[in-house]
């Protein structure tokens, strides 16, 4: 007979949501206990879905990052929006992210949705150590008359604020099910996945005002050897002067993005690595549909 005081297993889809840069990469991080999702000042920086997945014995929290909400402007946002939309679907519960110094979420028909939703919606005020108490007494009072059935609280994702209490209410509301994933597992992307994202984060770092939303990174290559991993990966840009500036005079800038990445590279996978950059034009990329399939934007 099954033991009726063991505690069922819970499990579910935890989706964070929100407006560009108000902190969701930096508190899925912060939930997860690596460093999954890329943590940048600039907006947009995340483009893809991704999955960070937390497992305890008697339960399984599947979290997911997903790009900023906005109204598309090109083919590449439409597919970041697509990510939004798949995460409203398949959630069990809602983390909707947003700052002390936002006014509403960056668009609208996202928010109605959620607000409809019959799933459990944690609203979390993000930078609450950037604002006086009555600030942020305000907005919790703001964002609580917007969804009354909602779960309101203050957050400081980089520095830790709030989120073991955020943990255990998480856990609270799992529903009752069996695991989705293999409980080894810690996220669905594959390696060469990360390893684009920490060289596109190196861009975002060294390059202002359209460069890096103008770019994109594949990993072609690979290689495993006996005491170093050879990595080739390809930086596509829009234009010709784009790849110029990437580059550098003599080289400097490509040079300096790849340093940092690498060394990055080898803190996550815990080997050696030589990092082969090479930049690439490819026009239009973000609004060519069966290029944007292939980079996995479209299905």
């Amino acid at each position: 007979m099954p033991d009726s005081t063991k505690p069922q297993h819970r499990a579910g889809f935890v989706n964070i949501i929100g407006s560009p840069n108000v902190g969701k990469s930096t508190l899925m991080n912060q939930l997860v206990g690596e460093r999954l999702s890329i943590i940048n000042k600039k907006a947009q920086t995340t483009r893809h879905r991704i999955m960070g997945i937390v497992n305890e014995p008697d339960w399984q929290i599947v979290y997911s990052d997903t790009p900023g909400v906005l109204d598309p402007a090109y083919k590449l946002q439409e597919g970041m929006m697509k990510f939004v939309r798949s995460a409203l679907q398949d959630a069990d519960l809602i983390l909707l992210v947003t700052d002390v110094n936002e006014g509403d979420l960056a668009h609208p028909e996202t928010f109605a949705k959620i607000a409809d939703m019959d799933i459990p919606v944690f609203i979390l005020i993000n930078k609450v150590d950037l604002a006086d108490q009555t600030i942020a007494m305000e907005r919790i009072d703001y964002w609580q008359k917007r969804i009354p059935r909602a779960t309101v609280a203050p957050i400081s994702a980089l520095h830790g604020y709030n989120i073991d209490q955020l943990l255990e209410r998480i856990v609270e509301h799992l529903p009752v099910s069996p695991p989705y994933f293999p409980k080894d597992e810690l996220t669905n992307k594959p390696l060469r996945f990360f390893i684009s994202e920490i060289i596109r984060e190196k861009i975002l770092t060294h390059f202002k005002q359209e460069i890096p939303y103008s770019c994109e990174v594949v990993v072609d290559a690979y290689q495993e050897e006996e005491n170093i991993v050879k990595i080739r990966a390809e930086i596509r840009v829009a234009r010709e002067s784009q790849k110029q500036i990437v580059i550098g005079r003599a080289g400097n800038m490509i040079k300096r993005v790849g340093m940092d990445a690498r060394k990055e590279i080898e803190r996550f996978i815990g080997q050696r690595v030589f990092l082969d950059l090479y930049v690439k034009v490819d026009k239009d990329w973000r609004d060519d549909e069966r290029k944007l399939k292939r980079l996995g934007y479209l299905e």
